[in-house]
């Protein structure tokens, strides 16, 4: 997905611009001219709206009503569209969604203190990559801005930010990187926007067919600045070596670029940002794209849905960070030994006490999501709700460090701890003293800030309650003034204050009293000093929501400056204590164990299961398989069998046990020994990329070419069916050559196929065993059995399947023949050297296509035809049909 372009209409933004304007619409082109790539909404009252072209896009884009502004000066009437303010965020995250940038054009200062036309300016630009309101965003996942840089003779750089988390990261790949190896880590990262240097089309071409990143092409604002001294200016620190990134250049150009961006589209602090991290892609295995689409991690193949995918299933975290944390492990398997084991370490201290993990998992739940909450609180729009749910999230901490403590001897949490426990206490004790536990949503309401935090406005809230006290005074005063002693002062909505007297005492009043109104007894008066302090209360409202929006902005800055960093910290090991109790709960609740993870080359798994299919098999038991792969006698695996036998799941189960191994997850098998896997490759199921004008069969090759350019001894390669996207011999050869090339590699492989000719590869290839599945025949029925057994087999059960599918008899019976006609046709010696298998190949070809698709007359049916068998004498008849013996039996 990539921005769309707003459609020009007649009239365009350039001739409103320079034509005669009233201030206000002046005041709009004025703005929309220095961003025409962005749809500009301007803050007008309770409204948020659009002129001219952008309006007719919103009127279009958000199915609403367009209407018209008439302008006395342009002489016309310019196209208007509006949303409410309160409903601002749901409807800009529909044009989000469409791929627009949204221009925030705000007042900026009061409108009743305003002399002539408000003024207004904009505030930020939501794009894809920069939102920050929960409301655009997924709870459970990262919304990542992506800056690549690219060059023949520099490495690749990659910057990384997460704006509403405040993450920011970046690498650099290799001089010798290819541009797929910097769009597998692009495609790794899943973001939402990616900015390249203008001029990068091929690259950006190449990101829109692969991703639904918006991309944007941006240049850096300040360009007397290098990239080095941007990031030094952001940071205030001298040197970039704290962060590990000093020997970098492309690196920097893309953080730099990535940083430029964010600044200039927030429009305000970005002081969340407070640390880079580096990081190298040799640290994780590799998956490209094809291996997350064909091994379903994060949604399924069939129809898309999230529900069966294993990210899905396996996510037990109970809060967001911790969601978006195990999204990160999941999506970034590692290949440090220490790493991982000090996961499972973790892992296995939870999951040796549910009590205690249960109670952990609770304090958890009741954490808000600090880090999203405290980017908000940076940018100056966290409201007071957050920051008292932040408040109550830091009241849990105690105890979770309670618990936590316990596990002193276990590094991961330990480490956790120490964290935890250098949170400030002020902090908490701030957010206390200052802020109303249920304060409203809207900061201009008032009903912030608690009684006793400031003097000033104490007073004005006792003012405005009526100030008991000052009344009492006051009617003192009076009445030693007056001399009545039953004088009063009341107040009513209608009248306001005043002075109320029996009417017998109205006779000798001082002259300031004015009578204001006559009741049935009494006279009510008012005087100037009554009134005065009348204006002092009703004006009270007004400057109490004022103060305390003022006190509340002190408060979130302090947060923001102070304290912003320990939260951050704080909200990472929160993520780290989530991810870690949910691998234990999901180990507990599906029989997972602990694998052994070594850096050998031996994969070996005992019973392993595949997770998903497992939990989607209601009432029905899981068939285990066993499987032992290495780089020596047991690299290649051929595996035949029917389908919808169990080949495919078979396959994937191991590529996810592996998977799953290297995140510091428990695996769904009895035993686990795997030896550390670099890249997991996957060439699974048909597709085409119409798009790109490729069909099934090309997108097949293309995706066997990368496994066969790319794959290593430590990778582990799992094949489904190829060479099925061409004629039958083509496919064969093409499955056979594919084989023995892995096999050379060394690359631990598991090649399903139904080219039973591939069992031949286990006598002629030292490293290749063959593997069936097991089936049970009843007849013409059969029955699967789910097991992976030692030995080929020589039936696909082709048709049986199809029966079973409900294709109609009498195609089963014509395929049953023409079955019969291919195998008696096509049976290679096993005893053929590879030459004499190619040339019988060969020669299969054409006596296949002559007995199916017959092209010449065959000369045994003609002279059958033309036969006259009533005139045929026995010897003439026995003459015949010897002839035609010969013939049939002769060489074709």
């Amino acid at each position: 997905m990539h921005f769309a372009e707003p459609v020009t209409t007649a009239v365009t933004t350039k001739d409103y611009h320079q034509g005669n304007l009233t201030p206000m619409m002046r005041q709009y082109f004025d703005v929309k001219a220095e961003r025409p790539d962005i749809v500009l909404l301007m803050r007008v009252g309770d409204f948020y709206e659009a002129y001219g072209e952008d309006a007719e896009l919103l009127s279009r884009e958000l199915e609403i009503t367009l209407t018209g502004r008439d302008d006395k000066l342009a002489g016309m009437r310019i196209p208007m569209a509006g949303v409410p303010y309160h409903a601002l965020e749901r409807y800009a995250a529909r044009l989000i969604g469409k791929g627009f940038k949204v221009a925030i054009c705000d007042q900026v200062e009061d409108p009743k203190q305003a002399k002539g036309l408000v003024k207004r300016r904009v505030t930020r630009v939501i794009t894809p990559g920069t939102v920050v309101e929960d409301s655009m965003l997924d709870a459970k996942s990262n919304n990542y801005l992506v800056a690549a840089v690219t060059g023949e003779t520099i490495p690749s750089g990659v910057g990384i930010v997460d704006v509403s988390t405040g993450e920011f990261l970046v690498t650099e790949l290799p001089k010798s990187t290819t541009t797929d190896s910097v769009l597998d880590e692009i495609i790794r990262l899943q973001p939402t926007e990616c900015l390249l240097f203008p001029g990068m089309d091929e690259l950006a071409d190449a990101i829109r067919s692969v991703t639904r990143a918006t991309v944007t092409f941006h240049a850096s604002s300040d360009i007397r600045q290098t990239s080095r001294q941007a990031l030094l200016r952001h940071f205030g620190t001298q040197s970039l070596i704290g962060f590990g990134c000093d020997n970098m250049t492309s690196g920097l150009d893309a953080a730099a670029l990535v940083l430029d961006y964010v600044k200039q589209t927030q429009l305000s602090a970005v002081s969340h940002i407070q640390s880079l991290s580096t990081y190298s892609t040799d640290q994780f295995m590799t998956l490209d794209s094809a291996a997350r689409r064909n091994l379903e991690l994060t949604h399924s193949i069939s129809d898309g849905a999230k529900s069966k995918s294993l990210v899905s299933l396996l996510d037990k975290t109970v809060t967001p960070m911790g969601a978006r944390m195990f999204r990160g492990w999941f999506d970034h398997p590692l290949l440090d030994l220490a790493m991982i084991r000090n996961r499972q370490d973790g892992v296995a201290a939870l999951l040796s006490s549910s009590i205690v993990r249960g109670d952990l998992r609770e304090c958890l739940r009741q954490i808000a999501d600090l880090e999203r909450l405290m980017s908000r609180t940076c940018n100056g729009m966290a409201n007071a709700r957050d920051l008292v749910a932040l408040r109550r999230s830091l009241e849990i901490v105690p105890q979770i460090l309670a618990i936590v403590r316990d596990f002193s001897s276990v590094s991961i949490l330990a480490d956790c701890a120490s964290v935890i426990e250098n949170v400030p206490e002020e902090l908490c004790a701030l957010l206390n003293r200052a802020l109303m536990d249920d304060p409203p949503l809207m900061l201009r309401d008032g009903g912030l800030i608690k009684v006793g935090y400031n003097h000033t406005l104490d007073d004005l809230r006792e003012l405005r309650s009526g100030g008991k006290a000052r009344i009492s005074e006051m009617e003192d005063a009076e009445r030693a003034r007056t001399g009545i002693r039953n004088l009063k002062i009341g107040f009513n909505n209608v009248f306001g204050y005043y002075i109320e007297l029996p009417k017998s005492a109205a006779d000798e009043l001082p002259e300031d009293y004015h009578r204001k109104q006559t009741t049935a007894n009494t006279e009510r008066y008012v005087t100037p000093a009554l009134k005065e302090y009348e204006l002092l209360v009703l004006g009270a409202h007004d400057k109490i929501v004022d103060l305390e929006y003022q006190l509340f902005g002190e408060v979130r800055d302090i947060v923001a400056k102070r304290h912003s960093g320990s939260v951050l910290k704080l909200a990472q090991s929160i993520a780290k204590l989530d991810v870690i109790a949910g691998l234990a709960e999901t180990a507990l609740q599906h029989r997972f164990f602990r694998p052994d993870v070594h850096d050998g080359e031996t994969l070996s798994i005992t019973a392993g299961r595949h997770p998903v299919v497992e939990s989607l098999q209601s009432g029905t038991s899981f068939v285990p398989n066993d499987t032992h792969l290495d780089t020596d006698a047991s690299r290649l695996h051929i595996i035949t069998g029917p389908n919808s036998a169990g080949k495919s799941t078979y396959l994937r189960q191991v590529a996810l046990i592996v998977l799953l191994a290297q995140i510091g997850s428990y695996v769904p098998a009895d035993t686990a020994s795997v030896g550390l896997v670099n890249r997991i490759f996957t060439r699974v199921g048909a597709h085409d990329d119409l798009a790109n004008g490729q069909s099934t069969f090309m997108v097949e090759m293309s995706e066997t070419a990368n496994i066969l350019n790319n794959a290593t001894s430590r990778s582990l390669v799992i094949l489904d069916e190829v060479g099925r996207g061409t004629s039958t011999f083509d496919g064969l050869a093409l499955a056979w050559s594919v084989a023995e090339h892995l096999h050379e590699i060394g690359a631990k492989t598991l090649f399903a196929t139904h080219y039973h000719h591939l069992n031949d590869l286990e006598s002629r290839l030292a490293g290749a065993k063959n593997f069936r599945v097991a089936v049970k025949e009843k007849g013409d029925h059969i029955v699967w059995m789910r097991r992976i057994m030692p030995g080929g087999t020589d039936k696909s059960y082709g048709i049986q399947v199809a029966k079973l599918a409900g294709v109609p008899d009498a195609v089963l019976v014509r395929a049953r023949q023409v079955l019969v006609a291919l195998e008696s046709s096509s049976k290679p010696d096993k005893g053929n050297t590879r030459a004499d298998f190619e040339q019988l190949l060969n020669q299969q070809t054409k006596r296949l296509q002559l007995t199916l698709f017959e092209t010449e007359p065959n000369p045994l049916i003609e002279e059958l035809r033309t036969l006259d068998l009533g005139t045929l004498s026995p010897i003439e008849a026995l003459n015949v049909l010897y002839r035609l013996q010969k013939l049939a039996i002769k060489p074709q």
